[in-house]
């Protein structure tokens, strides 16, 4: 059709100008060659809507070709249907209008994540690439080794408004190969993110504070000022006065907080300030203030923190064993 017309348009332009050239030598009249020219324009629009119908019927044509390619579905990844939703026969869905249906998943075994939360108050010493032990429930205390390969930028926070609110981070951990593992399965892990090697270290309960020179702990100096102030405050003109130098003392009483660990010496309990370094959910490092060889005493938080005092007698702890 286009060639037809293209043919019409070269004859409509020849008869136009024959048509000019007649008139300029005034043997045909202008009624005449308007007709011409409005012959040749005519012609001229037939042909570039030829065109147009042209171009309109190759981008129809290059669509259907890609609706019909995406009538096999190929997956982007190798590897093993975990997850099969559709089988032969039903229909799905593959609209604009709706999101389309989830005919199966397919997982890559051999590449496989642990996906873990980390509390607000732990991520910030999360890095990309800390080592970090992955334990599995179904697979008891055996341990699958990786790396920290994403933090999330945003935290997700549950049980808003009440008092089990936390915020976590999602942290992606790469494991590394086991054709053991399957996609869904609990795990937790222990990440690393800092390792020291050949220190001292004492059980985290054994360490203890201490405010200053005096042998009690914070909570039994809080109780004590509770109990002064309550006397004071009987007496009104001083009760403002009062009030400030409470806040003074506090304020004294903090920067003069001290951890502190307690050996046992000659039957007896020894108060010793140390300086504390990492730690884990069962041991930190003392830097300094004792030694290897030295027996630290620990024990539960209330008979640590808030019973045991310097000089106090201690005695071994017998320890039955299993039958």
């Amino acid at each position: 059709m286009s060639g037809q017309q293209q043919a019409a348009v070269q004859k409509a332009e020849q008869d136009l100008t024959q048509a000019k050239d007649l008139f300029q030598k005034k043997l045909i009249s202008q009624t005449e060659m308007l007709s011409a020219k409005t012959s040749y324009d005519a012609a001229k629009s037939m042909y570039e809507s030829g065109l147009h119908s042209i171009e309109g019927a190759k981008a129809s044509s290059s669509q259907a070709r890609d609706q019909l390619s995406k009538t096999t579905i190929y997956s982007p990844l190798d590897g093993v249907v975990t997850v099969l939703n559709s089988k032969l026969g039903e229909r799905v869905v593959a609209t604009n209008q709706f999101a389309g249906t989830e005919v199966m998943r397919v997982a890559d075994l051999g590449n496989m994540q642990a996906v873990v939360d980390v509390n607000e108050n732990d991520v910030v010493h999360v890095k990309i690439g800390d080592p970090a032990k992955v334990t599995i429930d179904a697979y008891g205390d055996r341990t699958f080794q990786g790396k920290v390969e994403q933090i999330a930028n945003t935290g997700k926070t549950t049980g808003t408004g009440t008092q089990e609110e936390v915020t976590n981070f999602e942290v992606k951990i790469r494991l590394e190969h086991d054709m053991r593992l399957r996609p869904g399965l609990s795990c937790t892990s222990e990440i690393q993110t800092d390792v020291v090697k050949d220190v001292v270290s004492v059980p985290i309960q054994s360490v203890t504070i201490r405010a200053g020179d005096s042998d009690l702990s914070p909570e039994e100096i809080e109780k004590q000022k509770k109990t002064t102030d309550a006397r004071e405050k009987a007496d009104n003109n001083a009760e403002v006065e009062n009030e400030r130098l409470a806040k003074l003392a506090q304020k004294e009483e903090r920067e003069k907080l001290l951890k502190v660990v307690f050996l046992k010496e000659g039957g007896k309990a020894k108060r010793v300030k140390v300086t504390t370094g990492i730690a884990d959910d069962a041991n930190i490092e003392i830097k300094s203030g004792i030694k290897p060889g030295d027996e630290v005493i620990s024990g539960s938080y209330s008979a640590i923190s808030r019973k045991l005092k310097d000089g106090a007698k201690v005695e071994l702890e017998k320890v039955e064993k299993k039958k």
